[in-house]
């Protein structure tokens, strides 16, 4: 198996030029199709070829077998079997055949499409290409399409393109059909490389993810876009053990995107009933389900304003539902994917999650985005921050960010949180890929992976295979000091010697000392750089250098149960 790198790289070669030639087929849609609709005939067209080409070999095979079986009340077995997948075709006609006969070319298309099995007749539906048909056929199209689909940029074949190169291809195609639509930034892409970083810190936290025998996992992705991230959490974990039993389930609102999901299905022999369609928030379906690993890229800044209804519905459910802790304000609704993820963990599971900055820092004390990061911190379920770098994205160029969550932590990482920089941990792109301009590399992983492990303050220093500097740093709070509070800040007002003090105190020879005080006289003597605090029941007093060792004053009167004095 190709490493990881080596995958990455090939997307800038074949795939991608694959992709682009497969998306001049939009010439010819010039005129009887605007720019934003082009996507509407080729993706579903490059699925029917695709799967056209996987089922080509085994074609007279399975016409052979239909000829035996036409008559039985059961046969999808037979022709399963004889296709050599889990979908086949009984149409007499191929591309080939089609368009050799351009007089009849909309009755025998129409009749190919028929032939395919079930699952195949369902991703047509979801992508509505009846009336793209109806529509190429008016404007005298369809001949010309299916024709270049028949030329060489239009050859799918496993031999010709790997599983894991057509992935990038219907990535890329995806990318260029929600271009033109100017899709939001979030709602689409995660690139392999950011998707194997993902993989890398869910395995590196999961100390017994393969020890023993008959490993068996699941993977989940509740916005599952194309699936690849789904299958490149596959791809690393089969890499760390051959034999592991690795399931994945995915859900997608895209009709689009989900067809492509489910075909890849399909086509790598996995099962396609994992694969849902439906939105994710107001219509869960996999309502119940636990899962070992959850790896999801969902979108950011977009507005849950259709979920509404169905959200706060669930909500008013309390713990019964997956949103009891709150609900963030209605222009993003990345959190409530976040709390959809929490809701199904394994209690030894963990998640990988991407947000943007607004998950860290918006909503005041009390209000849902805060009640939501207060319900992770005090459950002690998010173990590290990841911050990426900027421009890693097809589609946007702003700070996002990789959550690391999971219900078992080590014991060492017990009321702890690891906020990870590695904004500057990447290396240039030479050729751009829409926003996307650096790229996160297998000696960046490894650098991120390593300051993750080791779970302590620190930088971390490399080069990259070009022998670029690459850093990564590592700070470990406290998760309490993550919490959010809001507080009121006022400008002190400070004494000619730089004291800030309030209440009845006194101070000779004293500076830049902050000295509060209750109802009883408070003087001081010839005191620098202090703290002085001093209420009814309890005094504190403290240099300005050791202020910050306060918290584990506080820590301990909670440990000692004396919340009284807090």
């Amino acid at each position: 198996m190709a490493n990881g790198d080596e995958l990455i790289t090939s997307v800038g070669k074949n795939a991608n030029d694959t992709a682009a030639l497969v998306w001049s087929v939009a010439d010819d849609l010039v005129g009887a199709y605007k720019p934003h609709e082009y996507g509407l005939v080729i993706l579903p067209m490059t699925v029917i070829k695709r799967f056209h080409d996987c089922l080509l070999p085994t074609h007279q095979a399975v016409l052979d077998t239909y000829k035996k079986v036409e008559k039985l009340a059961v046969k999808d077995g037979f022709l399963r079997k004889a296709s050599g997948y889990q979908f086949y075709n009984t149409s007499p006609f191929t591309f080939r055949t089609l368009i050799a006969d351009p007089e009849n070319i909309v009755d025998n298309f129409k009749a190919y499409l028929n032939g395919f099995s079930d699952n195949v007749q369902d991703i047509l539906a979801r992508m509505d290409f009846d009336s793209q048909i109806k529509h190429m056929e008016e404007a005298g199209l369809l001949y010309q399409v299916i024709s270049d689909f028949c030329t060489d940029k239009g050859d799918f074949s496993p031999e010709k393109i790997s599983a894991v190169d057509m992935g990038y291809v219907f990535e890329n195609l995806v990318r260029r059909f929600s271009e033109s639509y100017n899709e939001e930034a979030g709602a689409h892409f995660t690139s392999r490389d950011i998707i194997y970083l993902m993989s890398d810190l869910l395995v590196a936290g999961d100390e017994s993810a393969f020890t023993g025998d008959g490993i068996s996992k699941t993977v989940y992705d509740m916005t599952m876009g194309t699936s690849q991230m789904l299958t490149c959490m596959e791809e690393r974990l089969k890499q760390m053990d051959a034999d592991a039993d690795v399931t994945v389930f995915g859900q997608e609102f895209n009709p689009f995107t989900f067809g492509i999901a489910k075909a890849d299905m399909l086509i790598r022999g996995g099962d396609p009933n994992n694969m849902q369609f439906g939105d994710t928030l107001s219509d869960d379906k996999f309502s119940g389900y636990k899962f070992d690993y959850i790896i999801s890229n969902p979108p950011f800044g977009i507005p849950w304003k259709r979920e509404e209804k169905e959200v706060t519905a669930e909500f008013k459910k309390g713990t019964a539902g997956r949103f009891a802790p709150g609900l963030p304000a209605k222009g993003d609704g990345q959190l409530l994917f976040m709390l959809n993820g929490l809701a199904k963990l394994k209690d030894d599971g963990q998640m990988a999650i991407i947000q943007n900055g607004s998950s860290l820092f918006n909503g005041d004390a009390g209000s849902g985005p805060s009640e939501i990061r207060r319900y992770l911190i005090e459950n002690d379920w998010l173990d590290a921050i990841v911050q990426l770098p900027n421009n890693a994205f097809y589609n946007t160029g702003i700070a996002t960010y990789i959550w690391i969550v999971m219900k078992n932590k080590p014991v060492t990482h017990q009321g702890k949180v690891q906020l990870i920089d590695a904004s500057a941990c990447c290396s240039a792109r030479r050729k751009n890929i829409g926003s996307k301009n650096v790229d996160i590399t297998k000696a960046c992983r490894d650098l991120i992976i390593e300051a993750y492990g080791a779970y302590v303050d620190g930088t971390y220093n490399g080069v990259d295979e070009n022998d670029n500097a690459i850093i990564v740093k590592s700070k470990v709070m406290d998760a309490i000091d993550l919490g959010y509070n809001k507080i009121v800040v006022e400008t002190p007002q400070l004494d000619e010697d730089g004291n800030v003090v309030n209440g009845n105190v006194v101070t000779v020879n004293t500076k830049n000392c902050v000295i509060e005080g209750a109802d009883k006289l408070i003087a001081t003597v010839g005191l620098r750089d202090m703290i002085v605090v001093d209420t009814k029941d309890a005094t504190l007093i403290s240099t300005k250098e050791n202020a910050g060792e306060i918290k584990k004053v506080l820590a301990s009167l909670r440990e000692a149960g004396k919340n009284e004095y807090l």
